[in-house]
């Protein structure tokens, strides 16, 4: 999975839901297994309603992913990069 740029918070669902099934788990094990609700699973896949950041860490965690947070103005986050391919870390910009 290559390294993706959010611009709202319901990109991060499908991102989430991609890496779950990645994984050939059925959105009630993983919550068990993540220890969430199947409730917060659906609403942070689905972008609905909100969810607080740890447990959405959690979440990232137990699947495997990470949140990287960067300045505006870093490489990986400039304004071409919306509409291009995702970018490897490391890779040039």
């Amino acid at each position: 999975m290559n390294a993706t740029l959010l611009t709202s918070s319901a990109a991060l669902g499908p991102l989430v839901r991609q890496r779950r099934r990645a994984q050939q788990l059925r959105i009630d094990d993983a919550a068990g297994l993540l220890g969430v609700s199947v409730d917060l699973m659906s609403r942070l896949e689905n972008g609905q309603g909100s969810v607080r950041l740890d447990k959405a860490m959690a979440v990232l965690d137990g699947l495997g992913l990470a949140l990287l947070v960067v300045p505006k103005e870093h490489p990986w986050a400039r304004p071409a990069r919306l509409t291009s391919a995702a970018v490897e870390p490391g890779e040039a910009p």
